[in-house]
């Protein structure tokens, strides 16, 4: 099976990005699942009910989150409902929403999906490590195929989190940075990974945002409104090859679309 893993969605830029390849790339990779991360595509910050449904009506199966998810105190009814949404599982108990899920696809694989949030350089939540092993042992009674999308700032905790979860689950894939890395591999124990999946939104921009904000900020270091820029958009994301039966991954190699 074939599933795809979109970074970043950033505003409206990066919904427009996911309805203009989304459709040709489903047709032309034959793929079984997309799983993208959303917590920026609402404005830039957060996600509403109408921008999750706008994406879910673009083709994606699941959204995960991060850091960003709170953002929109209006989604979280939405979001405690929603079991396309995944939030970062290791927020504290009594949060909305839920950590994990499990999606079957057409072909009837079950996949799990879960999101951690990373600590360092970011909110100091509970810790993601510790977290993945307590949901694989209870998601992998049920699922072959387990992905993990690990929402974090530092290159090294991501990195040490695909080497801990070698060999244990499907893929991790990295997000939150919005800058695609070129380190996409299968690791030893079958399990594919990259550090940062990217950004799927405006091109000309500091990381989504105007970039004339953002150098200003850097210049003056006065605190500034942060816009989403407009304009042409890139679409960045990896497609994973996928052994169904034992749950290991074949292959994983990298998409750059620009508008």
């Amino acid at each position: 099976m074939r599933l795809l893993a979109i970074g970043d969605i950033v505003g409206r830029s990066g919904r427009r990005a996911v309805k203009v390849n989304l459709g040709g790339l489903r047709r032309e990779l034959g793929l079984d699942l997309v799983i993208a991360n959303g917590e920026n595509a609402a404005g830039g910050k957060g996600i509403t009910k109408e921008v999750a449904q706008e994406l879910f009506a673009s083709g994606i199966d699941v959204l995960t989150m991060g850091n960003h998810v709170w953002n929109k105190k209006e989604s979280f009814e939405y979001i405690s409902r929603e079991t396309r949404i995944v939030r970062p599982a290791n927020y504290p108990p009594g949060v909305p929403g839920s950590g994990s899920g499990i999606y079957v696809t057409p072909g009837k694989v079950k996949v799990g999906v879960i999101n951690l949030a990373g600590r360092v350089f970011l909110p100091a939540i509970d810790c993601p490590f510790r977290k993945a092993d307590e949901i694989i042992a209870r998601i992998k009674e049920k699922a072959q195929v387990v992905i993990v999308d690990f929402h974090a700032e530092a290159t090294s905790e991501k990195v040490a989190m695909g080497w801990y979860l070698d060999g244990r689950v499907t893929a991790v894939v990295g997000t939150h940075t919005h800058v695609q890395t070129a380190d996409e591999r299968v690791l030893p124990g079958g399990t594919a990974y990259i550090t940062d999946l990217g950004m799927t939104g405006p091109i000309d921009s500091v990381i989504g945002v105007k970039k004339e904000i953002i150098i200003d900020k850097f210049l003056t270091q006065i605190p500034q409104y942060f816009e989403v820029a407009t304009g042409p958009f890139q679409f960045n994301g990896a497609v994973i090859e996928i052994n169904e039966d034992t749950g290991e991954a074949v292959s994983i190699e990298r998409i750059i679309n620009y508008e």
